[in-house]
Parts: C-alpha cells; structure tokens; sequence
C-alpha cells in the first residue's frame, strides 16, 4: 500500500484519501489513520453525512485491524495496545501514541515507555503520585496533571521488564518549549501572564497535596492555547514535600535552586523558583521591570526568603498585572499552524 501525498484537511478528502491504504513505515500508518480517524468519525461529520461517515469509520476500523497485524504491542491484563509513532523521547521514557479496542471502537491512548529499566522504579513513582493527585483537591484542578489510564509491566522476549505507564491523550498541547521557539524575540508578557497564573493554581494544588512537583522546566509544561489550559507532565521527578529530590534533570541542572544542590528538603519554594525561572525564560526581553523584580522575589537564593504559597502568590501576580495592563480580560492565544502532512 503507498501513502497519500496530497494533504488531507477536509472530511471530503479523508473519504477520498480511504481507498489508497496505509503506508508501509509502521509510524507513518498510524499517523495516517489518526488523521482519518478524527475526519470520519461520526460526531464529527458534516451536517446530514453521519450515516456515509458512519460507513467510512467502519471501513477505516476493519482496514486499520488489519494493518495493525503488522504493528508492535504490548499487552496490558486490561488491553492490547497497538504501538503507534513516538511523541517524544525525555530522559528517562519515550511517549508512544497507541490505540486499543474497547466497547468495539479504537480508542487512543499514551503509552510511558522506560528507555532503561533501571528507571522502573521511577516509573512506579509516578503512577503512584498520579494515583494520589487523582483524588485529592477539587475535580476541576486534577485537570492539571494527566489521567493515570493503568500502569503495568511488560516483559520483553530477552526477559527484560519494563514499568509502563498509559495516559489518557491530550489533543491541541503544546509545550512552554514549543511556545518559546515560536517567539524567539519573547512571548508578549499579556500572554505569558495567563500561562504563569494557570501555572500557580496547579502548583498551589500540588503543594495542598503536599508534594513537590520538582521538575517545572519549559518541556514539563503544556498549555492549550485556545482553551487557556495547562497540564504539568513527567511525574518521575515529584517528592512529599520536606523531602529531597529523587533525581536531577541533567540538563537543568543550572536551574534547580541551592537547596537542591545542598541535598535539602524541597518546598513549595522550590517549584516556585522553577516556574518563575519558566516565566523568564518564555517573555526573554520582553518582560517589564515589575515582572522582573517579581521573578527576582521568587528566585532569591535562600528558599525561606523566596514565597512559600502559589496560591497568595498568584494573588500577588494578579495585582502586578493589574497595575500594568489593568482589568484582566481574556486575551486569544494562537500558535503558528505546522504544514499539512
């Protein structure tokens, strides 16, 4: 079977494009069947074209089994997860798209894969911490981290065992990274100002947990543009709050504040510190000296002198905005459209 090369945007063009079949690169099927997924499924049809999209999806689903003879899975005791291409590769996993079949229906998932398995333990950590942050605080803030689907183990064919953890999908993300390569001059601090206070609110929901995310850094923070939304990712790195870090980011090492480095308890300071340093970073030149002054306050190098309370200090944000840009109003937010594929 080849690919189709012309872009396919429209419901018309998904049905065009069925007949011509999946490409032969494992990652490039699944990335083409995603795409014909979201086009023809039936709540998302055209008015008056449920029943041709109802059709099209079905004649999708029995192709798409099909060709998944062919793709890598890995079995859960709930679900058979066929592997589809990689979102992104950290330190210590790779995200991997996936789908299963529940109710008869393809249903989409994330699957956290260890690269080593001496990080299994890590892996366990985190599914732990999503577990908890799952029924603590107020249903509306658990938006905030990734829904924990399962978490099981896999043993490959040499017997090596691998701690994997599946998340619900998050459509329409992008990364604090993303968002900062795209406003290489500095994002607008009245963009930026909806991203830091989301950013508060989840930290402030975290430390009432009584945890320590530990690892705010840029590629760790997902906002949803159009909807204002924010999801923190990559639980590995979260300590009960008093205790220290299990593990250091390599990279960031520069970032972590003194405390860190001196092996002392992490705080709601120590988050505090790591997302203003985020902030910073995101508005670059373009942040005005009372934003300035107001990361100052919250990266001073001994942790006691630094804000101890994401909740008043996103308080005391507000009325700095306040002062600056006035009443807060909702501001849209877009990021650049990637070329059709």
């Amino acid at each position: 079977m080849t690919a189709v090369r012309e872009p396919i945007r429209t419901f018309d063009d998904a049905l065009a494009a069925l007949p011509a079949g999946f490409p032969a690169d494992a990652d490039a099927a699944a990335r083409h069947y995603r795409r014909l997924a979201r086009l023809l499924h039936p709540d998302t049809a055209p008015p008056g074209r449920t029943d041709q999209a109802t059709a099209a999806f079905a004649r999708l689903s029995a192709a798409w089994q099909a060709r998944s003879a062919d793709l890598p899975v890995l079995t859960s005791p709930h679900h058979s997860y066929v592997l589809g291409p990689a979102i992104a590769t950290g330190d210590l996993a790779e995200l991997r798209t996936a789908h299963h079949r529940r109710a008869g229906e393809h249903r989409e998932a994330v699957l956290k894969i260890p690269l080593r398995p001496r990080d299994n333990d890590l892996m366990s950590h985190e599914a732990a911490v999503l577990t908890r942050l799952g029924t603590v605080g107020e249903p509306r803030h658990r938006a905030y981290a990734p829904t924990l689907l399962e978490s099981f183990r896999d043993r490959s064919a040499d017997g090596t065992e691998r701690v994997i953890n599946v998340l619900a999908p998050l459509a329409g993300f992008h990364t604090l990274a993303q968002v900062a390569a795209a406003h290489p001059g500095g994002l607008d601090p009245r963009d930026a100002a909806w991203m830091w206070r989301r950013l508060l609110a989840a930290l402030g929901w975290i430390h009432r947990a009584c945890l320590v995310h530990g690892a705010v850094f840029p590629e760790h923070v997902l906002i949803h543009p159009e909807l204002h939304g924010l999801v923190l990712l990559d639980w590995c790195y979260a300590t009960a709050t008093g205790t220290h870090l299990p593990v250091l980011v390599d990279r960031h090492r520069d970032s972590y504040p003194p405390e860190v480095h001196d092996r002392g308890p992490a705080t709601a300071a120590t988050d505090i510190h790591l997302a203003a340093l985020c902030m910073r970073q995101l508005m670059g030149d373009q942040a005005p000296p009372p934003l300035r002054a107001f990361v100052r306050g919250c990266t001073l190098p001994r942790p006691g002198a630094r804000p101890q309370d994401a909740w008043r200090l996103l308080a005391e944000l507000d009325a700095v905005l306040d002062r600056l840009y006035g009443r807060r109003t909702f501001r849209p937010f877009t990021m650049p459209t990637a070329p059709a594929v």
